[in-house]
């Protein structure tokens, strides 16, 4: 990541070299000028923030304030004067000003001000982004990806939504699979009826048959009244059976004939009930395994199998992984009151070298624990489950044949560079994370150098 910079406009020289010391002690890349006109002459220059004086030689700070508001991406903005007035700090802010200091500076007042803009703003980036990125990424029925595996299913669920035949949706627990069920039916021409999930697991094998068939008043000792059935009760529209693998064998066969005829009979009836529903299964088991161990039908896996759709582990979509940690970090902020910004450099990073074995559901709770626990502005690796946190270290690959091994040395510099590049450049935070003084990573940097 890059460092921050910050461009300081300040006619006295000596106040502009403290403040240039000041923020470049705290890990900002700073560039200073003596007036606005020699600011605006450095056009390759684009930082972001600028501190500016109210009063400067040629155009003033609030006339330099006036230009860069008009860019396409300003930077953020904040004034200094020594002439600081109620009516002056309400003008500025009105023009555009992030926040406005009087002299003499309070410095240690100055770096929470630039700290409180800066993250503010990253803030406004990081909704922009988010917005941007789910215009771009957003796939039916309320999907997220820019993964091309994601991108892949999303053309496939476009494409099978409108076809009438069963769908089979294979993947990993956690990877969303009745996410992509509903899609296919708010895409396809049932999106006007009814839409049932039912999972298989979760119904005893003796009230199966009567659970999905329906039953005849009187067909068993309970049945006082006659019952449709989950298959009649979708009738025009879609039925989700999710984990199909645990229907029993005798099921199946019924279910097939279902499929093939459209018909059913219910329990204790003698009368055909015609029904047109849509069968969606879904499984993370391993069916052709099943059938090759006379655990699930051969004709019924064949038949279902006719659109098959492979929802991808969390894994393989690497590039989602933040795209999904904002939309759920979004959809916390929106039943919760928290002023919390966003995720740090570090918690970013921690969730992106993480693996998820529990997919999409696992990122979601972390992010929902993270917000919970999360008593300040942003949420920090320790926000998150244990489990993220202790992730071994990769171990460095062995030099090839012929090549020396690498220095301690070299290895610590190696590190506290991928540190200061997490942490945008920050030292203190740095410092922090290395559990070691800022005057020790000061003299580490100026050892390297």
């Amino acid at each position: 990541m890059a460092v921050i910079t910050i461009a300081v406009v300040e006619d006295d020289p000596g106040l502009r070299e403290l403040l240039q010391e000041e923020l470049e002690s705290a890990g900002y890349r700073v560039s200073a000028f003596a007036s606005a006109e020699d600011y605006l002459a450095t056009a390759e220059l684009e930082p972001q923030l600028v501190i500016s004086d109210i009063r400067l030689p040629g155009s003033s700070g609030m006339e330099l304030l006036e230009r860069l508001k008009t860019r396409s991406h300003p930077p953020a903005f904040i004034l200094i004067t020594a002439f600081g007035t109620v009516a002056q700090a309400v003008d500025a802010l009105k023009q555009g000003a992030d926040d406005f200091l009087t002299k003499p500076l309070d410095l240690e007042h100055l770096l929470v001000s630039v700290a409180r803009v800066l993250d503010y703003h990253q803030l406004q980036r990081e909704v922009e982004h988010y917005r941007s990125s789910q215009e771009a990424t957003s796939g039916p029925g309320g999907l997220t990806g820019a993964s091309t595996a994601m991108q892949r299913l999303f053309q496939s669920i476009k494409q099978i939504s409108q076809a009438e035949g069963a769908v089979l949706i294979q993947g990993e627990s956690g990877t969303g699979k009745e996410l992509v069920a509903r899609a296919l039916h708010q895409q396809s021409k049932r999106a006007a009826g009814p839409f049932l999930a039912v999972n298989c697991a979760g119904i005893p094998a003796e009230l199966m048959e009567s659970e999905f068939f329906g039953h005849a008043a009187g067909a068993f000792t309970g049945a006082r009244g006659a019952r449709p059935g989950l298959l009649k009760e979708a009738d025009g529209g879609t039925l989700l059976l999710d984990e199909i693998g645990e229907m029993p064998m005798a099921l199946q066969a019924k279910l097939l004939r279902v499929l093939q005829e459209g018909t059913l009979r219910p329990v204790g009836s003698d009368a055909e009930v015609v029904v047109n529903v849509r069968i969606i299964a879904a499984t993370h088991q391993d069916l052709e395994e099943r059938v090759r161990h006379q655990q699930f039908r051969e004709d019924l896996f064949y038949r279902l199998e006719t659109f098959r759709l492979e929802v991808p582990p969390l894994r393989a979509r690497e590039q989602d992984v933040l795209l999904l940690a904002q939309q759920f970090l979004g959809e916390q902020r929106s039943h919760n009151d928290k002023p919390i910004l966003g995720f740090s450099a570090e918690a970013k990073a921690l969730l992106q070298q993480y693996d998820f074995p529990g997919n999409v559901r696992e990122l979601r709770n972390a992010v929902e624990r993270a917000y919970t626990f999360c008593e300040g502005e942003w949420i920090l690796p320790e926000h998150f489950p244990a489990r993220l946190r202790e992730r071994e270290p990769a171990v460095a690959a062995a030099p090839a044949e012929g090549e020396a091994w690498p220095s301690l040395q070299e290895v610590q510099e190696r590190y506290v560079r991928q540190v200061l590049a997490e942490t945008e450049g920050n030292k203190q935070r740095a410092a922090k994370i290395l559990g070691v003084t800022r005057r020790t990573l000061y003299r580490w940097l100026t050892s390297d150098s």
